[in-house]
């Protein structure tokens, strides 16, 4: 076997559909279209979903379900290894030196220290800290001070 014998399978490669050649094409002369209506004239491309002016499917159906992203308070974490990299020994950690260092975006207010990464350096942070990240900062020789909610 070579090349020149290989063949396809019987109705492996089927010829394309010659729409608008004539009645010899055996499509017809209205090339398969249909007589008549919306569909069989030129330049028709069909809206999506459209249903025929009938009240289409995704708007029969009930709405169901509840979202909470409209409620969603963005938050953003900051790891203890980035606090290695970019805070020197003995720095005071608050919301305002983080925005200072850039590690912060000032339109998420949120924060909070997590765990990921190693700490060497004995820092004072004043940011809300998950538990292992604060097992970490003490660890180190840091302490952890928790800011007082505003009394009312």
């Amino acid at each position: 076997m070579d090349l020149s014998n290989l063949h396809n399978n019987p109705g492996a490669r089927k010829s394309r559909k010659r729409v608008g050649r004539g009645c010899g094409s055996g499509m017809g002369k209205t090339s398969t279209r249909g007589s008549k209506g919306q569909y069989s004239r030129k330049g028709h491309k069909g809206k999506l979903g459209f249903e025929g002016g009938q009240m289409p499917l995704v708007r029969r159906l009930p709405k169901r379900g509840f979202s909470n992203a409209r409620f969603r308070v963005a938050s953003f974490g900051v790891n203890v290894g980035t606090l290695e990299a970019v805070f020197s020994a003995g720095d005071e950690i608050t919301p305002q030196t983080l925005a200072e260092k850039g590690l912060v975006d000032r339109k998420r207010p949120l924060l909070k220290i997590l765990a990921d990464g190693e700490l060497t350096k004995k820092l004072t942070v004043k940011v809300p800290v998950s538990a292992a990240a604060r097992e970490k900062i003490e660890k180190a020789g840091g302490t952890v001070v928790l800011p007082q909610a505003p009394a009312k």
